[in-house]
């Protein structure tokens, strides 16, 4: 028997959302949006700059993988009723949970602060202040609106400018890439077998399969349950099939959504700045200007919004993903639904994470080039917790009777096997 450590009681529960296709959308677009963060942003439009068209067919490949491991986390907290690490550290060891918890941990660190960054470099195009400037105040609305307002509150401010992303779409198609071209891209892989090609697929994988997401997804979906009333832990265990089938079909609506998102500006930058000459981008103004043939002078102003929407819904994510996994690993109380004064842990660790990332922004780094390498870092986390996912949704102690099916069986080994063997071969050409 796997111990019960069930909290205290929660106050009364908030009214159940509503059910249907609109929740549906709401919650896929937000997981969507956080996925396609400005690391994400700074990744895919390094990728179009430097490979072009060639690189189009990554998106569609990516788009089963994403959806696999999202929804493997997500069934993890619908099932079992915790989030990700509290049921690694239930399930497995010491030796194996702290390497899990030190590489996620580190890694959220590593893409919060690339993140921020991003939003500096981002903002600097619209306001005459130093990045590092920007970062610190950016960090601080961040952290005040977590601990003195809530996530749901950063959610209804900024996910509608999450759809600024679509520019993309737009962008794209007035810049009249040949469309054989764009099909034949799509459908026939054109791979390299050097370092800068593998090395940009892992920083798609990682930032396309992000570890901060399987943490903030797990626990979202025990969140929700205790806003359902589920304050206890023997209550929540368990789910029916509709209620996996919901999940299952949040998932799919959001990992369209931001593979959706991940294609165009691949194509809106190969079809700009790769045919142009322009191969590297080192600012924040090289890659707005992938926008031109929709906005023109005013590209800037959508790149920048477009950043700073999704930032403000990722940043959240990161810093709280951390302190998912610090709290869970340690055995104590965290969640959204708490005050500061019941989960000290926990918002403490949502403070210090926010500080170190700000503080590395003082580095000297290039924002631009730090959001590549942060989706490297995190592409290098993927493959063990993806390994220890499938395992645990194949376990019938954790799963009880809802195990995984054939089909997201085939998908996950596949999935798991991909991502240790690209980042194995960038290992090789390193070597």
């Amino acid at each position: 028997m796997i111990p019960v450590r069930a909290g205290p009681p929660l106050g009364p529960p908030p009214q159940p959302q509503a059910r249907g296709i609109g929740r549906a959308i709401g919650a896929g677009v937000i997981t969507g949006a956080a996925d396609d963060d400005p690391s994400a942003i700074g990744t895919y439009a390094s990728a179009g700059a430097r490979f072009g068209l060639a690189f189009l067919w990554i998106a569609p490949v990516l788009l089963p993988m994403m959806y696999v491991v999202v929804y493997l986390s997500a069934k993890i907290g619908r099932v079992y009723g915790k989030g990700l690490f509290a049921a690694i550290r239930d399930r497995y060891s010491a030796w194996l949970l702290w390497p899990l918890m030190i590489g996620a941990f580190i890694g959220n660190i590593i893409e919060a602060a690339a993140n921020l960054g991003g939003m500096g470099a981002a903002l600097n195009l619209l306001l005459p202040l130093p990045v590092a400037t920007i970062v610190v105040g950016v960090a601080v609305i961040v952290v005040t609106l977590q601990i003195f307002g809530s996530y749901e509150l950063i959610r209804r401010i900024f996910r509608w400018l999450a759809l600024i992303l679509f520019a993309y779409v737009a962008a794209a198609l007035l810049a009249r890439p040949d469309p054989a071209d764009v099909l034949r891209a799509t459908f026939v892989p054109h791979a390299r077998w050097d370092g800068d090609f593998l090395m940009m697929i892992v920083a798609c994988i990682g930032t396309s399969l992000s570890a901060y997401v399987y943490t903030w997804q797990s626990n979202q979906e025990v969140e929700e349950q205790i806003a359902e009333g589920k304050r206890r832990w023997w209550q929540r265990r368990g789910a029916s099939l509709r209620e996996l089938r919901r999940t299952k079909r949040d998932v799919i609506v959001g990992m369209i959504f931001s593979n959706l998102i991940l294609y165009f500006i691949i194509l809106s930058t190969g079809a700009t700045l790769h045919r142009a000459g322009v191969t590297e981008i080192e600012t924040a103004a090289q890659a707005a200007s992938a926008l031109e043939p929709l906005a023109g002078q005013f590209a800037k102003w959508l790149f920048a919004l477009g950043v700073v929407g999704v930032g403000f819904l990722a940043v959240p994510v990161m810093t709280t993903g951390a302190a998912y996994d610090i709290v869970q690993g340690l055995g104590e109380r965290g969640s959204l639904h708490l005050q500061v004064t019941e989960a000290r842990l926990f918002y403490g660790v949502i403070v210090l994470v926010t500080l170190i990332a700000v503080a590395l922004n003082f580095l000297g780094f290039n924002p631009m080039k730090a959001l590549v390498w942060s989706g490297i870092v995190q592409g290098f986390s993927v493959p063990p917790l993806l390994l220890i996912m499938m395992l645990m949704t194949n376990d019938r102690s954790l799963m009880w009777d809802r195990p995984n099916g054939w089909f997201t069986n085939l998908l996950g080994w596949l999935t798991t096997a991909a991502t240790f063997a690209a980042t194995g071969c960038l290992v090789a050409t390193w070597l």
